[in-house]
């Protein structure tokens, strides 16, 4: 892309300066699955322009705050706001945090499956009464947002013989017609070559989830842990976020 050609000499000169003084080291990351996309095209141009290595463990956010509750060893974590913020609170992250970025929710549904109406929540309400099964992940802030909406529109009992809480990707089993409709995080449904996105939900029903990133307190690399987290800052950084259905910030 044009615009990520003509802003590297900047971001390298970012790097460099983010580099400078500091010896190579190894830092470990926990981060949420819905930045997955985002940090496995950025973290190679971190490790490439520094000479650190990036160790990344993907899961749920939840999933990942009691990891780090029980003790984990980390550098960073890059997880939902309310539970960076609630384990800064609790001294297991350094603050200040830093938003990194926001996502809505979205609708997958298998490639070439036929495109719902979902442009007003009346429509989003017949298309879920309609569809065969409905899938999530039952873990984490999407999930709690889903079953509270679900009340809040007076289709949760009927919805409950076809809703799915999956364990895994919700656009892995869209594209593999375990589920007519999944609904995750925008950024969680583009990787996936047999999804499509549907769209986002209606704009007064959807829910932003903004994700920031902090140093482990308990990092011997502390240098190299702030200077990932400034990159993820940088202009080719945002252009990446944006290209992954996030947005910056």
């Amino acid at each position: 892309m044009k615009i990520l050609r003509v802003m590297a000499p900047i971001v390298g000169s970012v790097l460099a300066l983010l580099a400078s003084g500091a010896q190579a080291a190894d830092i470990k990351v926990l981060a949420s699955t819905a930045v997955k996309t985002t940090l496995e095209e950025l973290t190679p141009q971190f490790e490439k322009a520094t000479g650190n290595k990036v160790d990344i463990t993907f899961a749920p956010a939840a999933a990942l705050k009691v990891k780090i509750e029980e003790g984990a060893a980390f550098d960073v974590a890059i997880l939902a706001a309310p539970i960076t913020d609630s384990l800064a609170g609790s001294g297991k992250l350094a603050t200040p945090a830093t938003t990194i970025a926001h996502s809505g929710i979205g609708v997958a549904i298998r490639k070439g499956a036929p495109k719902p109406d979902i442009s007003t929540t009346e429509a989003f309400k017949r298309m879920l009464l309609d569809a065969k099964s409905v899938g999530f992940t039952a873990a984490g802030a999407t999930g709690a947002y889903l079953k509270t909406l679900f009340e809040k529109l007076g289709i949760a009992d009927e919805l409950k013989p076809k809703l799915k809480l999956l364990p895994g990707a919700v656009g892995e089993a869209a594209a593999s017609g375990e589920i007519e409709i999944g609904m995750t995080q925008i950024s969680e449904i583009l990787p996936y070559n047999g999804v499509e996105l549907a769209g986002p939900l209606p704009p007064d029903i959807q829910s932003y989830t903004y994700f920031s990133a902090a140093a482990s307190p308990a990092s011997k690399e502390a240098d190299v842990a702030k200077a990932f987290i400034k990159f993820l800052a940088t202009p080719l950084a945002l252009a990446v976020i944006k290209a992954k259905g996030m947005e910056p910030g």
